[in-house]
């Protein structure tokens, strides 16, 4: 599982600030009941007393200091029970002064035995949906709130099915790709009309597929090919702008959105080969958007890209009305 730097810092600070803010809310509680209780505050000083002292001193003086060790002990024991006891007497849990982690798996460092904990993963997945609605409705788009309605169940002309059939195929293969997602997902094509719901399904994904644990960089073709070509050419010195293409190359999956909006040239033509073949090669998942036919493509940009979309990625076509013009005359 690949984890985005931008991302991962973004997360790591969120993590550190709740962890802060718990720590300042317990502080704060433990000082609203030592004021309430004082003789609990003498109890905790009491128990901060450390051993190391104990030991230290019987060292110098060349004693055994296991016989003051077994008497500190019986001593912190009979004030944690006092402490207790206090406590519930005045409506308290009889912990209600011990400083528990929010996580008990990690201890709330985020990492456990050298892998990022499911805690700190949690907070990456928010972070990386955040950075998704920037550009992509991520926050309401769901499988759930997917509507068929939009689609006619009558058959479409030279397709041989209706595009509400067609759609209830695609809804599958999208939602099993989501959930189902691994580093042996494969990849898709999303190919067909505007305003047929290619883009919602992308979000969809995303959203299921961030939510895992899995790093996820969303973008219109359009802009990544011409950070690619700012890259390569100098034209942008900052750093930024490698990072962001970097991005696009090791991310677990990458939505390539709206292929064909933009003016196609041969840096183009080659960089679409990079992202496509790179990334194959590095075993990385893409999906790709488009308002063009896998023929239309192989014109635009190569016969060797359609033959690696064709060989490696599962094609779905989007056919029927128009959603948003259908919205448009309800309203």
């Amino acid at each position: 599982m690949t984890y985005d730097k931008k991302i991962l810092r973004r997360a790591i600070a969120q993590f550190e600030q709740d962890k802060q803010s718990r720590a300042a809310a317990f502080a704060a509680r433990q000082e609203k009941i030592f004021r309430e209780l004082p003789r609990l505050k003498e109890i905790d000083s009491a128990l901060r007393g450390t051993m190391s002292q104990v030991v230290a001193a019987a060292l110098r003086r060349g004693t055994d200091p296991m016989p003051a060790l077994r008497e500190i002990r019986q001593q912190n024991l009979s004030l944690q029970r006092e402490r207790s006891a206090i406590l519930m007497a005045h409506g308290y849990e009889p912990d209600e002064l011990e400083e528990k982690p929010f996580c008990m798996l990690c201890g709330d460092t985020g990492f456990r035995e050298g892998v990022m904990c499911r805690c700190l993963r949690k907070y990456y997945a928010r972070a990386q949906i955040r950075e998704l609605s920037q550009m992509l409705d991520v926050g309401t788009a769901s499988f759930e709130s997917f509507e068929f309605k939009w689609y006619s169940p009558e058959p479409w002309p030279q397709m041989g099915i209706s595009p509400r059939t067609n759609m209830e195929r695609n809804y599958d293969a999208c939602r099993d790709y989501a959930y189902q997602f691994s580093r042996r997902s494969g990849n898709l094509l999303l190919s067909g009309d505007p305003g047929l719901g290619k883009t919602f399904l992308s979000a969809c994904i995303a959203r299921v597929v961030s939510e895992n644990g899995f790093s996820v960089v969303y973008d219109t073709a359009g802009h990544i090919f011409n950070q690619m070509e700012n890259l390569k050419f100098r034209r942008d010195e900052d750093e930024e702008t490698e990072e962001a293409v970097n991005r696009c190359m090791a991310c677990d999956l990458l939505i390539m959105d709206d292929l064909g909006t933009e003016m196609t040239t041969t840096f183009v033509q080659s960089a679409l080969y990079q992202i496509v073949n790179g990334r194959l090669l590095s075993g990385k998942q893409t999906i790709i958007n488009t308002n063009l036919t896998p023929e239309e493509i192989g014109r635009r940009y190569s016969p060797q890209i359609l033959s690696r979309l064709e060989g490696e990625y599962e094609i779905l076509p989007f056919f029927g009305e128009d959603i948003r013009r259908q919205k448009r005359q309800i309203n």
